[in-house]
């Protein structure tokens, strides 16, 4: 049956209804949202607002920026490159892979005192934590004490997940790489024999990795026989269970493994290593002078051009050693006030000439 067309049946634009059927209304609903009434403010951006801007940011900035700088650059730092890469490096011979185990001494001198608690890092160059094969190559099930997971690690640990027809405890690429060098400091004084500097191996893993995020399989059997049936990562050379001797800080929840399985996001990064901690308010915590690195030498880096070193830091109430934020405020803040001076001149110049040219006219 034909149907007779009129452009009238069309609202806004539509397809024409059929007979007797309700037109739609595609029109917005009457309200100041839909049609665009709500009140706006827009800001003029005049001279008298935008000169004490710039101005007040310039004040704000410039002293932030000193006080962080000031703060940053009176922090102590030392780093001890131990690599062996150059050929007069005492560490040199550790490059050989005859020489095992390989011990190494390097010594140093502080110039200056080392106040309050003093944080040794562990330094590592062109290795790449952040790679996505590498970070997701890990069960969190297993490292959270899950006794399922323990006998039937994830898929994502291959190639690291099964050794000898066993499941490997930790497993994954990032257990596997864990690094395994052994640093010793001493005191090198007046005596004959050096002091060696004690370094508190306990309180350097976040709190909720170690609470929360990683576990021991529950029991209360040995921790040996918790592992049962398992095999320790393949460059490892004793199984987890024997970390430490100390119970609370043994496979899974051995800080030093917790401090590792937090992955860099740059090639170039440090770790917590140890911590040496103020005994006496009145004598530094490391007193200029004398000293000496007892490295216990493990880790390879020479085969991906890697470098290592050992860090000895103190901190602020802001972290570490790093000018970079001080130098960007004094930077910006220095920015927008010669932004200011700059443009109050080119303001003077032109209000003046505008003025001129009124009275002329």
């Amino acid at each position: 049956m034909a149907m007779n067309y009129n452009a009238k049946d069309e609202v806004d634009g539509g397809p024409p209804c059929a007979p007797g059927a309700t037109a739609k209304n595609r029109r917005p609903d009457n309200t100041a949202f839909k049609q665009q009434r709500l009140p706006a403010w827009q800001p003029i951006l005049t001279a008298g607002t935008v000169l004490p801007t710039f101005f007040i940011i310039g004040l704000i900035f410039i002293p932030i920026g000193i006080g962080i700088f000031v703060t940053s650059n009176n922090i102590r730092e030392i780093e001890i490159d131990y690599t062996g890469t150059d050929p007069s490096s005492p560490c040199n011979k550790c490059l050989s892979p005859n020489v095992t185990p390989c011990i190494c001494t390097i010594n140093f001198t502080l110039e200056q005192s080392f106040e309050g608690n003093v944080f040794m890092y562990y330094g590592l160059s062109n290795f790449y934590q952040n790679h996505r094969r590498y970070v997701k190559s890990r069960d969190d099930s297993q490292l959270n004490g899950d006794s399922g997971a323990l006998l039937n690690p994830s898929k994502e640990c291959e190639p690291y997940r099964r050794n000898e027809d066993k499941p490997i405890a930790p497993c994954g690429a990032i257990a596997n790489s864990m690094f395994n060098d052994t640093l010793e400091l001493f005191l090198v004084g007046n005596e004959s024999y050096p002091t060696p500097i004690p370094l508190k191996k306990k309180g350097i893993a976040w709190w909720t990795d170690k609470n929360v995020k990683f576990r021991n399989p529950p029991g209360d059997q040995s921790l040996e026989e918790r592992f049962k049936g398992t095999t320790n990562p393949v460059n490892w050379v004793k199984p987890v269970y024997m970390l430490d001797s100390e119970p609370d800080n043994n496979g899974f929840i051995n800080e030093d493994f917790i401090v590792w399985m937090r992955t860099a996001a740059l090639p170039t990064f440090r770790k917590l290593y140890r911590l040496i901690e103020r005994k006496s308010d009145l004598h530094p915590t490391l007193p200029a002078g004398r000293y000496y690195l007892n490295i216990t030498y493990n880790y390879p880096v020479h085969s991906f051009d890697g470098r290592k070193r050992m860090i000895l830091s103190t901190i602020s109430w802001m972290g570490g050693k790093n000018p970079f934020l001080g130098i960007a405020y004094i930077a910006i803040g220095s920015i927008s006030f010669l932004l200011g001076v700059v443009l109050l001149v080119i303001n003077h110049k032109y209000r003046n000439s505008s003025n001129t040219a009124d009275i002329t006219i």
